[in-house]
């Protein structure tokens, strides 16, 4: 008497394992595709808190100088930036380089178009943000327009 024996196999054949596989690799693509857009983004954001934060602080300077700006040479802005911004260990640096910021400063709003760079800060006394070149003349003597570049493309500008 011959018994059939019904044998089923259990597991997974060859093809499931590999259709498995490339899924996954699949999904690790689009990440490790999306991750550097997205460091990118977080130091964009983090530019624009510490130009935020720049403002804020020529605010107090102009504050206890009645109503003065920081100075009429790049090196005056420089010297604001270690008496203000990073006195006390603070760290006001660039989230890409990790250098300390400079600042580039400009007794009139630009002609042409601007080359801003990772790490500077662009000061343009008596304009305001707008404009084909980030800044254009207006406002008063008191006022500047303050640039910082953007690894996605072009520059973010504050009044104050």
């Amino acid at each position: 008497m011959n018994k059939l024996v019904n044998k089923e196999a259990k597991g997974f054949t060859i093809i499931e394992v590999v259709l498995v596989l490339a899924i996954a690799g699949l999904i690790f693509l689009v990440v490790f595709l999306a991750l550097p857009a997205l460091q990118r983004s977080q130091r964009d954001t983090q530019r624009k808190s510490d130009l935020g934060r720049f403002m804020s602080q020529v605010t107090n300077y102009s504050s206890n100088n009645q109503g003065s700006l920081p100075g009429a040479t790049s090196a005056a802005w420089n010297t604001f930036v270690g008496n203000y911004l990073t006195n006390n260990n603070q760290s006001f640096s660039d989230p890409q380089s990790g250098s300390t910021y400079t600042v580039t400063y400009s007794s009139t709003a630009p002609t042409s178009a601007v080359t801003l760079t990772a790490g500077n800060i662009n000061v343009y006394a008596g304009s305001i943000c707008g404009g084909s070149f980030g800044a254009q003349s207006g406002g008063g003597s008191r006022t500047f327009a303050a640039l910082i570049y953007e690894e996605q493309g072009g520059y973010y500008c504050q009044n104050n």
